[in-house]
């Protein structure tokens, strides 16, 4: 089975192609096995001996600033003329030749020659233990890079079959070719001693041990349960957040923390991430500015949102020809946070919500220009109400209600009434309140004729009181 890794895995069979000697940990095994025996080394050859010396130090030659610099070409010469006269070197001396063509040939991409090499290295009768191992080794990783993780996995077990000192480095390239096989089960056993062994040891584990293993764990949320899973993939995470910290580790705990409703615990995750200037999508300022805002934090909630705004980012878009239906790749630089009208309702509300109308006000404005229903002026007449801009509020709700597409429409229609009332523009105020008054809710109803009560009243109170000026100024006048 050939699996790709998930792309919230940062494990790649391509790491495996290093090829420093490693003391990797023996895998335990069922059946105890005999150790294989080699013969004492003998030393080289006085002349190839001579020869490989001329390789290494070819292989060590550094340029002008100190830079690696390979003089390849005698590397080359020296190494074609011992395979030359092959004939004429002894077992142990094959085996170094061969090692060293495996070496030449990895640099050069030929990885099909590479390996052949150390088939042959591990052939030679009187090759070293610590050669032959790390052939065998070297082999298993160009096998698994090549996803032939089967043979890959045999090479890896009877290796660790065989090595006398193993470190926690085996178990996660057994992980790792386990995962790729799609047994996640194994997988995870393996990485998980691999972490166990390298904390023992008192080192940090590398990244792609945890990411794999919580790959492993996702995978497995079927057979251990979707909430267990998330609990230990909750783990993982929150310890790559300390010892790794990028900005795919905080999403992913922040989605965890987000799938167990942990909401607030989401909001500190992301909003680490934001303070580390990891967040660069819009989709992610959205999601903070929303729970900052759930968790009774308008102002710093607004803040977010417009910092979104005024990050400017450059994306790659394809565009397909309808004619050609060719691709083309186009670059388009701009805001991380769009000015759509949904974006600055939720901004506006924000700053609503923070009693900052100063700025919520202007904000809403925007929105409703852009509005293809009446929503956003009938907010935007509320706030201008709160705010004692009855005027602006009056223009605002009509405008709201010639656009159409609103929901509570009595209410709209109560709110408008009293706008009017302020105004002391009693029919126009009695009128939106006997609309609303039409409302089957019982609630609305009761509202509206009680307003409708008042306004006659106050509408009597006003004529009252500026028939009484009259005749004050009258009695004032005739003195």
């Amino acid at each position: 089975m050939k699996k790709k890794f998930t792309i919230y895995l940062f494990s790649t069979l391509a790491m495996l192609f290093a090829f420093s000697s490693l003391n990797l940990e023996a895998q335990s095994q069922s059946e105890t096995k005999k150790p294989i025996k080699y013969k004492k080394a003998r030393a080289l050859q006085t002349s190839t001996a001579k020869k490989m010396a001329k390789v290494y130090e070819a292989l060590e030659e550094v340029d002008e600033a100190g830079e690696p610099k390979p003089d390849m070409e005698t590397v080359l010469s020296v190494l074609t003329d011992l395979r030359n006269n092959i004939d004429g070197l002894k077992s142990y001396d094959r085996s170094v030749m061969w090692n060293a063509w495996a070496y030449v040939y990895m640099t050069d991409g030929k990885y099909s020659q590479a390996m052949d090499a150390y088939k042959s290295v591990m052939n030679e009768p009187e090759v070293t233990i610590g050669l032959r191992n790390g052939a065998m080794f070297s082999l298993a990783q160009l096998n698994l890079a090549q996803e032939n993780y089967q043979r890959g996995i045999q090479l890896i077990l009877q290796w660790m079959n065989e090595v006398e000192k193993v470190t926690a480095q085996s178990y996660s390239l057994l992980g790792q070719a386990y995962f790729a096989m799609g047994d996640y089960r194994k997988s995870m056993s393996a990485l998980e001693t691999s972490i166990s062994m390298a904390e023992e040891e008192g080192y940090k584990p590398r990244e792609n041990w945890y990411s794999l293993l919580a790959g492993c764990i996702s995978e497995l949320k079927e057979e251990i349960g979707e909430k267990e899973s998330l609990l230990r993939q909750l783990d993982i995470y929150e310890i790559l957040v300390n010892l790794y910290p990028k900005k795919i580790y905080f999403i992913q705990l922040g989605g965890i923390y987000g799938q167990l409703n942990r909401e607030r615990d989401y909001m500190i995750t992301l909003k680490a991430a934001y303070q580390k200037d990891f967040l660069d999508k819009e989709s992610e300022y959205k999601a903070l500015t929303q729970l900052l805002l759930l968790n009774k934090n308008p102002y710093w909630a607004a803040e977010v949102f417009e910092s979104g705004q005024k990050k400017i980012v450059t994306t790659t878009e394809t565009v397909i020809d309808e004619v050609t239906k060719e691709e083309t790749k186009i670059e388009k630089t701009g805001p991380v946070v769009k000015d759509t009208e949904k974006n600055l309702m939720l901004l506006a509300d924000a700053w609503r919500m923070a009693q900052e109308m100063d700025k919520a006000i202007p904000i809403l404005e925007r929105a409703a220009k852009m509005s293809k229903d009446g929503k956003s002026y009938v907010l935007l007449g509320n706030l201008y109400l709160s705010e004692d801009r009855v005027q602006e509020a009056v223009e605002a709700i009509k405008k709201g209600l010639e656009k159409g597409k609103i929901k509570d429409l009595s209410q709209v229609y109560l709110t408008l009434g009293q706008a009017y009332f302020e105004l002391q523009e009693f029919e126009e105020a009695k009128k939106n309140f006997r609309i609303a008054a039409r409302d089957k809710k019982k609630k609305i109803k009761t509202q509206a004729n009680n307003w409708i009560k008042y306004t006659e009243n106050e509408e009597i109170r006003v004529k009252n009181l500026a028939l009484r000026r009259d005749f004050i100024q009258m009695n004032s006048n005739s003195s």
